[in-house]
């Protein structure tokens, strides 16, 4: 028990560090004069959604059901009651780790929006984003049946998706890629394009900050992972190496498509590959052999590369691909499981259509995703729009155009010399002084 514990708050770190390896993924992706704000979209997200999550968030998703496998009983652990004790620590542990997923979701769907949303109405969004869409979602998702160990009876009820649908999905296909991917689609539909976008130029400012926070993610995500098996065991040691294995193979299949469309493999290529990969392989990593987590992760990547530039086809601004990634990442690797999962590495698996199983399994994980994709769609759609036209959810133009960092908070990511917040130049120095020599010379 005490090993188990001890992984499983080992892996909530892990999970956390990929809070800060998104903000220098999407950091680096957008243009230098909103770096900032960037990283304050996940570091803010990280602030509003811990706070709720430990009040009423884990009751909300975890709690025993109040009807119809759609919401967990928000005052049931009010305030984490319940979990404090010492003898309750590997609950509190699976408090901590589930926070880390709560908040994550939240922050993936900034990529989308960067450059021209307030920082305020921001955390708002965020805030009731998670209340009426995340933690609903996730109780249907990963809140499962209790049964007590000696007569069998049903202690308590769980979600629609994890107990009455059975639709597989280990570390958050759909409650977190899926649910983030639509939830972004339908904010940027709401809330429009850039100022310039596509005619202007908007190139990453800093590919080693991509590239680097490309690596976190990676490291953590073997948490987000491994860490849903709840136990230090074998099924934690298959959705590890089927994360790597995926992954990797995302990769290539990113930069394969690249190579053959551009002409190219490039940085940006090779770390948005990355990220297909573990989006495509967390609902499976645990439900597939070697031969699914590679496939899976092949056709991720090559999906992926094509799906990003969707976007200019059909005129939505996505900024930092979420769509193209998530959303489309999170679908192929949980229909994939239709055709890949085997009980042959798990047995809480099911045999999907290559392994003998038939269609039944593509059909449950179709009716289980694309439920949270329209539910998540149509209330985020609901949410910014009472948001757009109360507060509003924009910068005006003006503000965008000098920068987001500038105008929300003050401050730039990079002074290169004088700048703001120093002293004044002397007559003796800098370019008033070299002026001033000058005419003296003159005369």
């Amino acid at each position: 028990m005490e090993g188990n514990t001890a992984w499983l708050l080992t892996s909530a770190a892990l999970v956390l560090l990929m809070v800060p390896g998104l903000a220098f993924f999407y950091g680096g992706m957008v243009r230098s004069k909103s770096v900032l704000n960037m990283l304050m979209m996940s570091f803010g997200s990280l602030g509003v959604v811990g706070v709720l999550w430990v009040v009423f968030g884990y009751s909300a998703t975890f709690g025993d059901d109040v009807g119809a496998g759609l919401l967990g009983d928000p005052f049931e652990a009010l305030g984490l009651s319940g979990l404090m004790g010492a003898e309750t620590l590997s609950n509190t542990g699976f408090a901590a780790f589930q926070a880390m997923f709560a908040i994550l979701t939240v922050a993936l769907i900034s990529g989308a929006v960067a450059d021209r949303v307030r920082f305020g109405t921001w955390l708002l969004f965020a805030g009731l984003w998670a209340t009426i869409v995340y933690f609903p979602v996730a109780h249907w998702v990963f809140a499962f049946d209790a049964t007590d160990d000696v007569t069998g009876e049903t202690t308590k009820s769980g979600g629609w998706i994890a107990n009455d649908l059975g639709a597989l999905d280990f570390a958050g296909g759909t409650a977190v890629h899926i649910n983030a991917g639509a939830a972004a689609l339908a904010l940027v539909l709401v809330i429009g394009k850039r100022v310039g976008w596509p005619k202007e130029p908007m190139k990453p400012h800093n590919l080693p900050f991509v590239m680097l926070g490309a690596g976190l993610l990676w490291f953590g995500w073997f948490g987000f992972n491994a860490g849903s098996a709840l136990a230090a065991n074998n099924i934690a040691g298959v959705a590890f190496i089927n994360t790597l294995t995926a992954t990797s193979a995302a990769l290539l299949g990113w930069l394969l498509i690249e190579r053959i469309r551009d002409g190219h493999a490039t940085s940006l290529g090779a770390a948005s590959g990355v990220v297909a990969g573990l989006v495509a392989i967390t609902p499976a990593c645990a439900f597939v052999d070697t031969w699914g987590a590679l496939a899976i992760g092949a056709i991720a990547g090559i999906l992926c590369a094509l799906a990003v530039s969707l976007k200019y086809r059909f005129g939505f601004d996505d900024s930092l691909d979420v769509v193209g990634v998530h959303l489309v990442g999170g679908l192929v690797g949980t229909l994939l499981i239709g055709f890949f999962g085997t009980v042959g590495v798990n047995e809480g698996s099911k045999d999907g259509l290559f392994y003998g199983g038939g269609l039944e399994l593509l059909g449950t994980q179709a009716i289980g995703a694309f439920s949270v994709l329209g539910y998540s769609f149509v209330v985020t759609a609901i949410i910014g729009l009472l948001i757009k036209v109360t507060l509003g959810f924009r910068l005006p133009k003006d503000e965008e155009v000098v920068g987001i960092d500038e105008a929300e908070h003050a401050e730039t990511a990079y002074e290169f010399g004088g700048g703001r917040g120093g002293r004044a130049a002397t007559t003796g120095s800098g370019v008033a002084g070299t002026a001033k020599k000058l005419e003296g010379s003159k005369a």
